[in-house]
């Protein structure tokens, strides 16, 4: 099965990446060489879960506003905004998306410094991009990405920690392929699980702060592989009104790690606990066992949490998939390379 064993090399992929990180270095020069203070990210689909944690990631540990580049302003619409200050990130595994390079050949031609992220640097993005920064992931089969996300998000802390320039973020990226590790080896802990909710055909999957790309990721997978109406939300928002979902044995996954967001997510998985639902959490902190089925992650800080988090997550929506009978290397109506315009 070509997706289980694309599922078990992120560590070696991450490794790998931090092992040759001169391309990224050299984006964070030009950075601080410009003094830019705001970043856009042109993605989609697994991709734009990327481009989220960059939201957070970017955001809290460097200062920089990341707005999402909404690609249609200039594919469909021909009204590129003004982004000839900004650093814009366009972010593929394929590099292929036309909306995607689109925005990259605008913002270059505008004068701003572009980076594509990108698993082929053969690419039409790639080659719309000044910067390139490859994902090195080798060719991925499984039309569900898997190891690519890893990749990308790997690529963006890395960048974090390349802007910051602080020894410290290195030695904690530095640990991260044995937390990958780690966490792979919870497959024991998810396999029964994913069969027990075999039947489950909606579920909602609720996180906050880094951990709203884990939660949309997740989502994502469950609905490629594993057919289930996965409905993800930041646990904030959840709370303006789709909290009325709950009724007795609702599906709920969650994500909830160490961090300033714990002690709400505690506090709303005791609420909908309490209302009745049935409830998955993802988490290092042991406590959490309380409210239903727990899968434990390895304790890493928490920039780096997403990285390990999504490793269980994909299990379980590969093994859920599975369980229900279903084919994880052709899910229906997909294709590897989806082109949007």
């Amino acid at each position: 099965m070509s997706m289980r064993s694309e599922l078990g090399e992120s560590p070696r992929i991450v490794g790998q990446l931090l092992g040759a990180s001169g391309q990224v270095e050299a984006v964070a020069r030009a950075v601080r060489a410009r003094e830019i203070d705001l970043a856009v990210i042109a993605a989609r689909g697994t991709s734009d879960h990327a481009a989220l944690y960059a939201q957070y990631i970017l955001g809290a540990r460097n200062g920089l506003l990341v707005a999402p580049a909404a690609p249609s302003l200039v594919s469909l619409y021909g009204a590129p905004p003004r982004l000839c200050n900004a650093l814009v990130i366009g972010i593929s595994q394929s590099g292929k998306s036309p909306d995607v390079v689109a925005v990259l050949a605008e913002s270059r031609r505008q004068g701003a410094l572009t980076v594509a992220i990108t698993n082929d640097p053969a690419s039409e993005l790639a080659a719309a991009a000044e910067y390139l920064v490859e994902l090195e992931a080798g060719e991925e089969r499984a039309v569900a990405a898997t190891k690519t996300y890893l990749a990308e998000i790997a690529v963006i802390a890395m960048l974090s920690a390349a802007l910051s320039g602080d020894q410290k973020s290195q030695d904690e990226l530095r640990a991260v392929p044995a937390a990958l590790q780690a966490a792979v080896e919870q497959e024991a802990v998810v396999i029964p699980i994913a069969q027990a909710w075999a039947r489950e055909n909606r579920c909602a999957v609720l996180a906050r702060g880094f951990h709203y790309a884990t939660a949309r990721e997740w989502a994502l997978k469950l609905k490629e592989l594993a057919y289930v109406l996965a409905d993800p939300y930041s646990a904030a928002d959840f709370q303006h009104g789709p909290i009325a979902l709950i009724t007795e044995g609702f599906p709920v996954l969650a994500v909830a790690t160490s961090g300033p967001a714990l002690e709400g997510m505690t506090e709303l998985l005791g609420r909908v606990q309490n209302a009745g639902a049935r409830l998955l959490v993802l988490s290092d902190v042991a406590a959490l066992r309380e409210f239903g089925d727990f899968v434990q992650l390895p304790p890493v800080p928490e920039w780096l949490s997403p990285l390990v988090a999504i490793v269980p997550a994909q299990l379980f929506a590969y093994h859920l998939a599975r369980a229900r009978g279903l084919d994880t290397e052709a899910p229906r109506n997909l294709s590897k390379v989806t082109l949007t315009l």
